[in-house]
């Protein structure tokens, strides 16, 4: 069964601009994307997404901020976003949070890599990487191990909690200026 492997870490403004520039001539440019992202309710990790390109469900096991976690992703036309969103409000799934986001993609030494920023939330730097069950440890190592050659702390899961459960209490004013 594949997993999904992912750090990522907060940065600074600065560093986000560099590390575009940096990817764009290191790296290999994917994409640059502007995404709007529900979260609901659900007993577990369910979302809706509408990016330039299409719109998504997806469910992850695991709890948010786990570094290797399964997914399941549907897409669909970019079209149907408020479809998919009047049909698990009509399930009974409330709207728990919206994330807006710009991220830029890249792929760089084998890895996945998004620079992004989200409005209300800050700046971060993510390292993906799909693969077997029993290669998640030696690739979290490897992708931990690209973070410091960048000279990127990793933010502890706790600050990514901490953030996260207060941009879940705030997004609404968070997002509002």
């Amino acid at each position: 069964m594949a997993v999904e492997v992912e750090i990522r870490s907060f940065i600074s403004k600065g560093k986000y601009e560099e590390l575009i520039g940096f990817f764009k001539k290191e790296g290999e440019f994917v994409n640059e994307d502007d995404q709007e992202t529900y979260y609901f309710d659900a007993p577990f990790d369910l979302r809706i997404q509408k990016n330039n390109f299409f719109s998504k469900v997806w469910m992850k096991g695991g709890n948010i901020h786990d570094e290797a976690r399964e997914e399941t992703e549907i897409r669909f036309d970019r079209n149907y976003f408020e479809r998919l969103e009047k049909m698990f409000l009509a399930l009974g799934y409330n709207v728990q949070i919206k994330w807006f986001r710009k991220r830029h993609d890249f792929k760089w030494q084998g890895i996945d890599v998004s620079v992004d920023f989200t409005k209300g939330y800050g700046y971060i730097i993510e390292f993906e990487k799909i693969c077997e069950e029993n290669e998640k440890e030696n690739i979290l190592e490897t992708l931990k191990e690209k973070m410091q050659t960048l000279e990127i702390p990793l933010t502890s899961r706790e600050e990514f909690d901490q953030k996260f459960s207060y941009y879940k209490e705030n997004w609404r004013e968070l997002v509002a200026g």
